[in-house]
Order: C-alpha cells, then structure tokens, then sequence
C-alpha cells in the first residue's frame, strides 16, 4: 500500500496538494500565496539538459501571455536552489530560436527531497526514480486541478496548448460551454447537451441566428 500511495498523483478535480518551497524567487507557501490566480506548474528532469533548458526559453518569453490570462508560472526540479540559480544565469547567455537574454522570473522550486513531485507524483519509476517527468498541473483560483499533462522525458512540451488550455477552462467557467476539437478564441463553441426529450426537441425547432445544431446531442453557439 505504502509504494501505491507513494506515487499518486492528484486528479482532475481534486484539491491541488499545499506545501511550502524554496524557490529561485523566495520561499512561497502554496495555494495561499496564489489565491485568485490560475497556477500553470510544471516539473522538469534536470537542469542543465537540453529540452528542460528549451522549455525554459519558451515559457519565460511568454510569461507575460500568461499574466494577461491571470496565470502564474512555477517550476519545480529536484535540483539545489544553486543549481538552479547557476542555469538560470547561464541560459542568459543563450540564443535559441531568436530567443536571447532570457531572464526567468518565476520561481523555480527547489525540491532535492522530492516533497513536492512526490505529493503530485511527478517521480514515476518507469521513468526515472531521482528525476520528475515532465508534468503540468493547471490549478484554477480556487486552487482545484483542472488539467494534467504528462510528457516523457525525452519529448518537449507544445506551449500553444498549454496556453490553449487555460484560455479554453476560462472560457468554459465564464459562459457555461464547453469547446471542440482545436478550438481557438473566436471559434463556435458547444453548447451543454440536452438533459431531457423537450430540450432536445426545443433546439432543433427553434434554432436562431446564436446557435445551430448538428443533431440533438451536438449544438453550438456562434461566436460573434
């Protein structure tokens, strides 16, 4: 029992485990040091390697983009603060895909005793049992999973889709929708399927300008 517990990771809808970190920006307590914000974290094998250094690139240039979205970053790696600190600097130095003088502001947890990937089960033996798979969890402001993403350890992340998602849960908190197949902003979404014969019935008939079905089970509103 002990070693199925020791790896479980929370599930859509859970509570996002809490815990206090050392980071490259300070310690932080969370969720209460996040409250009312959407959380993006993320885990990383190992510093100083190729892909983690990439995606580190990647999510600094966007840290803005996401701000905009009410979303903060944190990153986690079961290397030392200094490890951490001495990449960071280094991949100042860097230029990839016209990316240079990148500075990455959002904390990095330090995490040399797996506390916190082991509470999120970002340790995943088939992998590796002294590094974290590259996970994301997207915690929404009242500090509830709503997203987990798992990638291997030799495939990059696509932050597109990650800031897809968020956009895509805001969305669907704001207006009561739920969105299709690659949608975008902007896109037509879906409409919550009828409960009962007489909606079901009520939508086919009376379809508008706002909304449209395909069948019964599959309407959409337009977006305008």
């Amino acid at each position: 029992m002990e070693n199925e517990n020791f790896n479980r990771m929370p599930l859509i809808g859970d509570e996002a485990p809490s815990f206090k970190a050392r980071t490259t920006q300070g310690d932080i307590n969370f969720p209460e040091d996040y409250k009312g914000n959407w959380v993006i974290l993320f885990s990383h094998p190992a510093d100083f390697t190729p892909v983690c250094t990439t995606e580190f690139m990647t999510f600094a240039t966007m840290i803005d983009e996401f701000k905009e979205l009410n979303t903060e970053l944190i990153g986690l790696s079961v290397d030392s603060l200094y490890a951490h600190i001495a990449w960071l600097r280094k991949i100042q130095e860097l230029e990839y895909k016209g990316m240079k003088n990148i500075e990455v502001t959002f904390p990095l947890i330090e995490d040399i005793k797996m506390d916190v990937a082991n509470k999120f089960g970002m340790i995943q033996p088939g992998q590796s049992d002294t590094q974290a798979v590259r996970a994301v969890f997207v915690i929404d402001p009242q500090a509830k999973i709503r997203c987990i993403l798992y990638y291997p350890l030799s495939t990059g992340r696509n932050f597109d889709e990650i800031k897809r998602i968020i956009l895509a849960l805001q969305k669907a908190d704001k207006d009561g929708v739920a969105t299709p197949a690659d949608w975008r902003p902007g896109d037509d979404v879906v409409v919550p399927t009828a409960g009962s014969c007489g909606t079901a019935k009520e939508r086919m008939e009376n379809q508008d300008d706002d909304t449209y079905c395909l069948d019964w089970f599959m309407c959409f509103k337009r977006e305008k």
